[in-house]
């Protein structure tokens, strides 16, 4: 049993709380509320008499900050709203926007999105193919996440494909800097060279950040590392004042440059590193955190900690076996359908009714998906897929958001060239292919370019006309952006502006369906009105530093917009089944899960060419092949963790591979979880049918007695 105190906190929590002198590792296990010791070590530093300005909480998404800011709010109050609570990337943006200045950046640089980032790179490249373009950007992300530049990259080429990549690489960077813009990686890298290069802007910040907290540190990359030591004082080893909070046991972003080394330097460039082990589990049963603790028992520690829990011994973990995917669908969604019919003293959580938004089916891969959700279809079960495309994925948005951008940076061509033709305004490809040529000539953006003196040289009159008319269009609304304030004048300037460009018409013009474009425009709309709030200062910004509420102008609303990946949390109240890939999965939970396509080859993924038919790799492997399997078990154990009260993990005795079916076998990973004692079999859909025949017989048996009473 655990000690608590007034405050909640058991007597771990409260030793990580009250730790505030030194360098401090806090290792989280999953449920063991992390975010409660980090909204209460904010607490604790202010009451200690640091200023709330000078704490910084960094996490890893919008989401995160904005649970974190709102928990903070709830327990400190007003003082919260001081706090940089905000991701990796939103204080490279504030520092960037303060001091980039020493790198050659102007404060109102543009972020560009993964469609601008494939278009330059197919432009560098000399390649219209986007999906090698998007190879080059998958490698050239990883190198940055490396902190290797161009020439750092090719001179570590492995073969002619990475010095390729490394070269197109330098003629990317170029255009980055002739554009004044960035990409979502130089956040973070840009950031590490100011403070690294630049003493005073180091000084500046290290002084600001009186102590620092990183929220899931097993996920940051080598860059972040660096970045991390230099604003906490890495000189000063003894002194330097930050918490790391994570587990390595759920470290399952190898795959876009997340590293465990990052936790092993910690005590060897911090000596007097705190080390505190969270193991009581908040969330599952015993029963869910025994499978767990066996799965993740094989990889190496380098904190061994064992997750324990007061909620009780719990249902067993079920294992359903099914002959195939359809198959393995229909039990799923028989198990739902069964759970939910439960009623008394069958119903796991001791509740009386279960609702959708209870259940989450949680698979390996995104293409899992589509054969759930049509058993939940013809169950007529709602349901959402999660991580599906977000809010500022949609084209329209990306338009606006074009938009926008050309009014911060007019040295964004990638944006320049959206506005220019959506809507279409006349001016034809050729001509902007000839701007571009001239532009490229003088080394000018395209909107320095159009209104060039010389232009007329290579553009007839009126093509040079539509030119100007653009341009002196562009720079009126960026007047009138940047001296708009409040919500009610924002919101008229952007109807009038999309009245003025034709916006709506547009949208109905390029659509067959007149429902898909009222839904398109039901979107701008929306999001129009969103940012209207924000100039109100109605909304809490996730993405920035700060949640001040000030009346803020247009253009100060749209220079955070890049940073987004969604405008609300309204699926969250949804009464729906959760669809989700289990890294979209990590940091949430649900009362009952429903772990598919257990099998191997799928989980873990294949590892390898040299894989045996089943997948299994019985003979040695290498350390590469070792290090993904050791990611696919903690990845297991993620899934198994996001269980409060059930856990069914099923698999498949075939599956399809293309068009043909093949054999298949369990993952080695149900054998790992050791449920010998513990495990139940089960067929839910034989459940579910005796469910139905006792409500039957308990409905004929009403009738019979209200008609012997009648």
């Amino acid at each position: 049993m655990s000690t608590s105190s007034p405050s909640g906190l058991n007597l771990a929590q409260q030793e990580a709380v009250n730790f505030m002198h030194g360098p401090c590792l806090v290792l989280a296990g999953a449920g063991s509320g992390k975010t409660r010791v980090i909204t209460h070590k904010i607490g604790r530093l202010i009451q200690s008499g640091l200023e709330p300005r000078r704490i910084a909480a960094i996490t890893f998404t919008n989401k995160a900050a904005a649970e974190m800011r709102e928990r903070a709010k709830g327990l400190i109050g007003k003082a919260a709203k001081e706090v940089v609570i905000c991701t990796f990337h939103a204080l490279g943006v504030r520092m960037m926007r303060e001091d980039g200045e020493a790198l050659g950046l102007k404060p109102q640089f543009s972020i560009l999105d993964s469609d601008d980032v494939t278009s330059i790179l197919k432009d560098a490249g000399g390649s219209t193919d986007a999906a090698t373009a998007r190879q080059w950007q998958w490698t050239i992300s990883r190198w940055k996440n490396m902190g290797l530049n161009a020439e750092q990259a090719e001179a570590q080429a492995a073969d002619d494909n990475e010095r390729i990549t490394a070269r197109i690489m330098a003629r990317y960077e170029e255009r980055l800097t002739a554009y004044q813009s960035v990409d979502f990686d130089d956040l973070i890298g840009l950031p590490l060279k100011l403070l690294q290069n630049h003493e005073h802007v180091r000084a500046k910040w290290q002084g600001l950040m009186g102590h620092v907290l990183v929220d899931e540190y097993q996920d940051t990359n080598a860059t972040q590392y660096e970045v991390l030591k230099l604003l906490v004082g890495a000189n000063n080893a003894k002194g330097a004042r930050f918490t790391a909070v994570g587990d390595d046991d759920q470290s399952i972003y190898g795959w876009r440059g997340a590293t465990l080394d990052n936790l092993k330097k910690l005590p060897v460039d911090f000596p007097d590193l705190k080390v505190i082990k969270l193991e009581q589990n908040y969330r599952s049963t015993s029963a869910i955190l025994r499978a767990a603790n066996n799965v993740i028992g094989p990889n190496p520690k380098l904190y061994p900690k064992n997750l324990w829990s007061d909620l009780g011994e719990g249902e067993p973990v079920r294992v359903v076996d099914a002959d195939n995917e359809e198959h393995e669908a229909e039990r799923t969604v028989a198990r739902i359908q069964s759970l939910r019919a439960g009623t008394g003293a069958t119903a796991s959580d001791g509740s009386q009714h279960k609702e959708f938004r209870d259940f989450a089916i949680l698979y390996r891969a995104n293409h899992q998906a589509r054969i759930f959700e049509r058993a939940l279809r013809k169950a007529q079960i709602p349901y959402k897929v999660s991580g599906g495309t977000s809010f500022f994925d949609r084209a329209e948005i990306k338009d606006l958001c074009g938009w926008f951008r050309l009014w911060i940076n007019n040295d964004d061509d990638p944006a320049f060239l959206r506005a220019v033709t959506t809507p279409k305004r006349g001016i034809g490809h050729q001509t902007l292919q000839q701007l571009g040529t001239f532009a490229s000539q003088y080394k000018l953006s395209l909107f320095e370019a159009l209104f060039s003196p010389s232009l007329g040289s290579v553009l007839n009159t009126r093509a040079v006309g539509s030119l100007h008319e653009f341009g002196r269009y562009v720079n009126d609304l960026e007047f009138r952006a940047r001296h708009t304030n409040g919500a009610e004048d924002a919101r008229a300037f952007l109807a009038d502006w999309l009245k003025d460009i034709g916006y709506e018409k547009h949208l109905y013009d390029g659509e067959d369906s007149e429902k898909l474009a009222a839904s398109r425009w039901t979107n701008v709309m929306e999001f129009c009105d969103w940012m209207a709030q924000r100039c109100g200062g109605q909304i809490d910004d996730a993405a920035g530093v700060s949640t001040s509420s000030e009346i803020k102008s247009l253009l100060e609303v749209a220079q955070t917009v890049s940073l987004l990946s969604t405008i609300s949390e309204r699926e969250k109240d949804q009464n729906v089944v959760t669809l989700s890939t289990l890294h979209a999965a990590k940091g949430l939970e649900w009362p009952h899960v429903m772990l598919v396509g257990v099998t191997e080859g799928l989980l873990p993924f294949k590892l390898g060419d040299d894989d045996n038919p089943s997948g299994r790799a019985d003979g040695p492997m290498s350390e590469g092949l070792l290090q993904r399997l050791q990611e696919e078990r903690r990845l297991m154990y993620v899934g198994i963790t996001r269980a409060q009260r059930s856990l069914a993990v099923s698999w498949t005795r075939r599956r399809k591979k293309g068009r043909d079916m093949i054999a298949a076998q369990p993952s080695r990973f149900i054998a790992e979880m050791a449920l010998d004692k513990n495990t139940i079999k089960e067929d839910p859909r034989e459940k579910l049918k005796a469910l139905r025949a006792e409500f039957a017989q308990k409905a004929l048996d009403a009738a019979t007695a209200a008609a012997e009473h009648g």
